[in-house]
């Protein structure tokens, strides 16, 4: 039982967390790279595409329809920087139990970076320990796509 004058006085904040879907709701299956790639297209802002290190994620429910998604970071020419826990928020706040992680490579060039490869494992690693998945990561350029998945890397 809360005691309400205790808690008054306790110099502490209550977390709030909310998740609200819009109300026109329509599922988007996720169902191969190609799908996935075909979201994230509507997603990404093509005219920074060749600018600037976009890292976002794609955030599914259990039938890998797309429930949301969330800008994780804006890098510079060559790197962008994670932060694993905004990222775990957003699929808890959304109950998701997958994940598709996307970035882009302003070099064109879509071969994954060492960077790449190891933050994508330790993203795989902190999302088993919530027993989520993440089933893909797509490097995109202005043409074209790299799947994480498709090549065996995940």
């Amino acid at each position: 039982m809360k005691n309400i004058e205790l808690i008054n006085q306790l110099p502490i904040g209550e977390v709030q967390l909310s998740y609200k879907r819009k109300h026109s709701f329509i599922p988007h299956k996720i169902s191969s790279s190609v799908s996935a790639y075909e979201c994230i297209k509507a997603i990404f802002s093509l005219d920074q595409i060749s600018y600037r290190e976009h890292m976002y994620a794609l955030y599914l429910d259990n039938s890998n329809n797309v429930l949301g998604y969330h800008l994780l970071s804006i890098g510079g020419i060559t790197a962008t920087l994670v932060d694993i826990r905004i990222l775990m928020q957003g699929a808890l706040l959304t109950n998701s139990v997958a994940i598709i992680l996307f970035h882009n490579h302003p070099s064109n060039k879509l071969k994954p970076s060492t960077a790449d490869i190891n933050l994508t494992q330790k993203i795989i690693r902190s999302a088993e320990t919530l027993d989520l998945k993440v089933l893909d990561h797509l490097i995109i350029t202005e043409n074209d796509y790299y799947s994480f998945s498709d090549n065996g890397d995940i």
